[in-house]
């Protein structure tokens, strides 16, 4: 019974995956390294949520108001353990040229901010323009949404994270007392968006997003949850109604790649930001994060040629 139950769940969760993003035909793309690399975007996609939700979430805008990412992170795994490495969405980079899928207009290269990419092209211009910057060629892609995100929270019965101080953000709504909590869904997603209440804005956010997914990993990856049925099926659901992976993705895939964040939990592996010389880079389109492009390459080298990690991430 349980082998049926297995071979069920499995056959009913990959047939729910939305494979949306076919990585096989962006062109112009760098060569394929060693280890595997992948791409992991929190969207702001309000899909699912009732208005009540989005109040009370602290989301704002509709279920039609665009594609943006608060959050992208480029995981590698390889013979030295996992890399997490956060891309800030104000990065300023490069974007390749590239046809605007709702108005099919042109536009050549241009710069601006790493979340402009998301916006004006969707997961392929995002992907294009991480490769064009990075050299690194990512080969799974994963996204999830608001609803999805504080879904699977909920169903795996909260998150535990410490933090050192008092932390109150309006935007977000986050309000924490220094010390241990119990997250819900609705906390946890107000802890991995809020960023005001950072020193280093950004950066800051991104460290927190990388401590709570390798938490929410560990958590998930738990016997008590992976052998509980009452929990295992809505996790699965909650994830994937607003689960975006690429054509190549499959359960094991995604399995694999819990497994690698989990593992950072347990210090087989780094997180770290990409290294960065400016938080307030001046740019027409408003202040941006400016990588420190020598360390910057550096990291991509190692990551690319999966050898140990030297560079720290700067800040």
């Amino acid at each position: 019974m349980l082998l049926l139950t297995a071979c069920g769940t499995y056959i009913w969760a990959d047939t729910r995956l939305s494979r949306e993003v076919d990585l096989d035909r962006i062109a112009d793309r760098p060569p394929q390294g060693r280890g595997t690399n992948y791409l992991i975007v929190g969207s702001d996609s309000r899909s699912g949520l009732t208005d009540r939700a989005k109040q009370e979430l602290h989301t704002g805008g509709s279920a039609d108001a665009g594609r943006r990412t608060d959050s992208m992170i480029l995981l590698h795994t390889g013979a030295h353990g996992t890399t997490m490495m956060s891309l800030p969405r104000d990065s300023w980079v490069t974007i390749p040229p590239y046809i605007r899928p709702d108005t099919g207009k042109h536009y050549r290269a241009s710069k601006n901010k790493l979340n402009a990419a998301f916006s004006f092209g969707g997961p392929d211009l995002l992907v294009r323009t991480i490769e064009h910057n990075t050299g690194l060629r990512i080969d799974h892609y994963t996204e999830i949404g608001f609803a999805g995100f504080v879904g699977i929270v909920d169903a795996v019965g909260g998150v535990r994270m410490c933090v050192d101080r008092n932390i109150k953000d309006e935007k977000s709504g986050l309000d924490l007392k220094a010390g241990c909590h119990t997250l819900d869904g609705r906390k946890a997603l107000a802890f991995v968006r809020q960023r005001h209440q950072e020193a280093q804005g950004d950066l800051g956010r991104s460290r927190n997003q990388q401590k709570f997914l390798s938490a929410l990993a560990d958590k998930t990856a738990t016997p008590d949850t992976l052998l509980d049925p009452s929990k295992v099926y809505p996790t699965m659901r909650a994830g994937l109604d607003t689960l975006v992976v690429d054509k190549n993705t499959d359960l094991r895939t995604l399995t694999a790649l819990f497994e690698a964040m989990k593992g950072v939990t347990a210090g087989n592996g780094r997180r770290l930001n990409v290294p960065v010389s400016s938080l307030g880079f001046h740019t027409s389109k408003g202040s941006a994060v400016q990588w420190n492009l020598p360390q910057a390459r550096k990291l991509f080298g190692e990551l690319r040629d999966d050898r140990p990690v030297t560079v720290d991430s700067g800040r």
